[in-house]
């Protein structure tokens, strides 16, 4: 698995959004989640 670094800041982000002991690997797959599921929808509404 790749190693990421991240700053600070990002961690303390990423802290302000974790919920109830929820991983970083959790958080991070739903975030990515939300992403795709976004992207697929601004892809879908320019299809009209």
């Amino acid at each position: 698995m790749p190693e990421v670094e991240l700053s600070e800041e990002t961690v303390e982000r990423l802290d302000s959004l974790r919920v109830d002991d929820e991983s970083y690997d959790e958080l991070v797959t739903e975030l990515m989640n939300i992403y795709e599921a976004e992207e697929l929808t601004m892809f879908r509404s320019g299809d009209g």
